[in-house]
C-alpha cells in the first residue's frame, strides 16, 4: 500500500515539475460605430497600423487609423451583418494574398481568391501586400529591353525591364490597347504579366479577359480585378495585392511585367476612404499622403542585381486625364515618380493616327540604355524628324512657297507618320519592326504614294519572310547592324520596291 501511495505522489512530483503555464492573451475591441465600409472600435489597445481585423461574423477589416481614443478600419466585405457593439479580434498579420504559378491563367479579386469560376487556387504561399522597396545596392542598371511589339514605342520611348514607364492620356485614346498588345507581344519571351484591374466595368475586365485567352496569352497572365461595383478598400488595395502576387516572380529570378489600369481610380478610392475616416483633405479633396499612396507601390518594381536572382519587375502605370490636363494633381505626381511618360493624345487618336502617341511630349528617362543596336541604328533620327514635321507642317497649312529641301522633309514625315500607324493586336517582332523603321530613315520610301505606304510595308515583311528568311534571322541574333547586313537589306528592299512599283 505505501509503495503505491510512494508511486502516486511520485508522478504527482514529476507532473508539477514539468507544469507550463501557457497563457493565451487574445486582443479585443468593440464597434462604436459601423457604416459606408468604415468602422470605428474601441478598445485593442495594442493595433498596429495596417494589421488585419476579423469580425465576430468571420469578416476581415484593415486598420488604417490609429486615433487616441478609438481605431478607424475599412471593412473588406459588406458592412450590414455588423452592429455596434460587436467584438473584433486583432490577428497581429496584415493582409496576404496566395501567389505562385498556379494563379497564371486566372481571374482574382483584390483578394486573391478566384472569380473565374474555375474553383479554388491551392498554391500555399502567402506573401504581405505592403512590402518595402528594394534598396539601391540590390538593384542593378535597367539594360534589358523589354519590346512591346509597337514601333513608335520600341523606336522612340523604349522600356526597359526594371522600369516604370507611365501611359498616361484622355480616356478613349487607347491606353489599355498599348498594354494589351505589350501583354500578346511577350509570348515566348519568357515574362510573366500581371493585370491589375481598378474600378473598372465588369463587362470590360471580361472583354479583356477573352481577348487574352483568344490571343493565348492569358497562360502566362494573371488579372487581378477590383471592379467598379466592389467596395472602396479592395479597389485600395487592389494594385497592391497584384504587386505582391509579381514580386514572387521577381524575386524568384524571374521577369515580369505588371500593368496597374489606372491609378487614377485607384487615388479616387483612397479618397473615399479617408473622407470617411476624418482625415483633412488637401489638394483635390485628396489626403496629404496621396503622393506616398503611389511611390511606394510603383518603387517596388526593380531590376535585381545576381545576388538576389537577377529578376526583374516592369511597372506600366495608367492615369486618365481630363481634357488633356497633365498638371493636375494626380497626373504631376506620378509622372515625378516614374522613369518617363507615353502621353496619348485625342486630336492624333480622331485623325486615325493610331496609337496616338504625341513623341514630343513622350519621353524615356532610360533612353537607348534599353535599346538594342540595331533599333538605335535604324530609329536615331527617328524623333527628330518628325518633330521638324510637326513644325513645318504648322507653315505648309498657309500655302506659303517651300524650298525643295522643306518639301523633302514634309514628304519624309508624312511616310514616317503613315509607317508608325499599327493595328491593335498585331504586335512586330523586333526585326521586322527594323526592316521597316530601315526603310523609312534611309528614303526608300519617300517616292511611295501615301496611300499606298502601308500595304507597301505589310507586302514587304510578307516578301522578306518567305525570299529572306536568313536576313530577319541574322537581325534577331546580332541584335545590331554592319555594313554587309545593310546592304543587304537594302537590296532586299529595293528588290520588292521595284516589284511593288511595277505592279
Amino acid at each position: 500500500m505505501t509503495l503505491v501511495t510512494d508511486e502516486i505522489v511520485s508522478v504527482i512530483k514529476d507532473k508539477i515539475r514539468d507544469y507550463e503555464k501557457q497563457l493565451e492573451v487574445d486582443e479585443v475591441g468593440y464597434v462604436v460605430n459601423v457604416g459606408d465600409g468604415v468602422a470605428r472600435i474601441y478598445g485593442a489597445n495594442r493595433a498596429m497600423a495596417g494589421e488585419l481585423l476579423v469580425f465576430k461574423n468571420g469578416m476581415h477589416g484593415m486598420i488604417l487609423n490609429l486615433e487616441e481614443d478609438s481605431i478607424g478600419c475599412v471593412l473588406l466585405g459588406s458592412d450590414t451583418e455588423i452592429k455596434e457593439g460587436d467584438e473584433v479580434h486583432l490577428t497581429g498579420r496584415v493582409v496576404e494574398v496566395p501567389v505562385g504559378d498556379k494563379l497564371l491563367g486566372r481571374v482574382v479579386n483584390a483578394l486573391g481568391q478566384p472569380v473565374d469560376g474555375k474553383g479554388t487556387i491551392e498554391t500555399g504561399k502567402k506573401r504581405p501586400i505592403e512590402y518595402p522597396a528594394p534598396g539601391i545596392v540590390e538593384r542593378k542598371p535597367v539594360k534589358t529591353p523589354l519590346m512591346t511589339g509597337i514601333k513608335s514605342i520600341d523606336a522612340m520611348i523604349p522600356i526597359g525591364r526594371g522600369q516604370r514607364e507611365l501611359i498616361i492620356g484622355d480616356r478613349q485614346t487607347g491606353k489599355t490597347a498599348i498594354v494589351l498588345d505589350t501583354i500578346i507581344n511577350q509570348r515566348g519571351k519568357n515574362v510573366f504579366c500581371v493585370y491589375v484591374a481598378i474600378g473598372q466595368k465588369s463587362s470590360n475586365v471580361a472583354r479583356l479577359v477573352e481577348t487574352l485567352r483568344g490571343k493565348k496569352a492569358l497562360d502566362y497572365t494573371i488579372v487581378v480585378s477590383a471592379n467598379a461595383s466592389e467596395l472602396a478598400p479592395l479597389q485600395y488595395i487592389a494594385p497592391y495585392a497584384g504587386c505582391a502576387i509579381a514580386e514572387e516572380f521577381m524575386y524568384s529570378g524571374r521577369d515580369v511585367l505588371i500593368i496597374y489600369d489606372d491609378l487614377s481610380k485607384h487615388a479616387v478610392a483612397y479618397r473615399a476612404m479617408s473622407l470617411l475616416l476624418r482625415r483633412p483633405p488637401g489638394r483635390e479633396a485628396f489626403p496629404g499622403d496621396i503622393f506616398y499612396l503611389h511611390s511606394r507601390l510603383l518603387e517596388r518594381a526593380a531590376c535585381l542585381n545576381k545576388h538576389l536572382g537577377g529578376g526583374s519587375m516592369t511597372a506600366l502605370p495608367i492615369v486618365e486625364t481630363l481634357a488633356g490636363d497633365v498638371s493636375a494633381y494626380i497626373p504631376t505626381n506620378v509622372i515625378s515618380i516614374t522613369d518617363g511618360q507615353i502621353y496619348l493624345e485625342s486630336e492624333l487618336f480622331y485623325a486615325g493616327i493610331r496609337p496616338a502617341i504625341n513623341s514630343g511630349l513622350s519621353v524615356s528617362r532610360v533612353g537607348g540604355a534599353a535599346q538594342f543596336k540595331a533599333m538605335k541604328q535604324v530609329a536615331g533620327r527617328l524623333r527628330l524628324e518628325l518633330t521638324q514635321y510637326r513644325e513645318l507642317e504648322a507653315f505648309a497649312r498657309f500655302g506659303q512657297e517651300l524650298d525643295k529641301e522643306t518639301r523633302q522633309r514634309l514628304t519624309r514625315g508624312e511616310r514616317i507618320v503613315e509607317i508608325l500607324k499599327q493595328t491593335q493586336f498585331e504586335p512586330m517582332s523586333f526585326s521586322t519592326q527594323v526592316i521597316s523603321l530601315f526603310a523609312i530613315t534611309y528614303g526608300l520610301l519617300d517616292d511611295i504614294k501615301i496611300e499606298n505606304v502601308r500595304r507597301f510595308e505589310r507586302e514587304l515583311h510578307r516578301y522578306i519572310n518567305s525570299a529572306h528568311e536568313d536576313l530577319l534571322r541574322e537581325i534577331e541574333e546580332k541584335k545590331a547592324l554592319d555594313d554587309e547586313l545593310e546592304d543587304r537589306m537594302q537590296v532586299a528592299i529595293t528588290e520588292f520596291k521595284q516589284r511593288f512599283i511595277s505592279n
